[in-house]
């Protein structure tokens, strides 16, 4: 995993990363998943089928395994979230 490369998509206007966040319950904070595409097309078609209309505010970028373990530390997510088929959206989500 560390050394496959992934791609994300992330903000123009703020830099923050597209997130899946998960409510564990009305006492408890939502948890965060950074999501990510095992290539860059799907992050695209994510946007398009998604989000077409706000599309033009993101940007795919690629990032590493490595990169990615800095990423989810510094930005506090709790894990990622592939996304194994973009239009539907089927995604599993693994915690760090």
């Amino acid at each position: 995993m560390l050394s496959q490369l992934y791609y994300i998509v992330r903000s123009k206007v703020d830099g923050k990363y597209l997130v899946a966040q998960i409510d564990k319950g009305e006492d408890e904070a939502p948890v965060s998943y950074v999501l990510v595409f095992p290539e860059n097309f799907e992050a695209l078609s994510y946007l398009n089928s998604h989000g077409s209309d706000v599309s033009d505010r993101f940007i795919v970028e690629s990032t590493s395994g490595t990169q990615l373990k800095t990423i989810l530390e510094r930005w506090d997510f709790q894990g990622i979230g592939l996304v194994k088929d973009p239009l539907v959206p089927r995604i599993e989500f693994m915690s760090v």
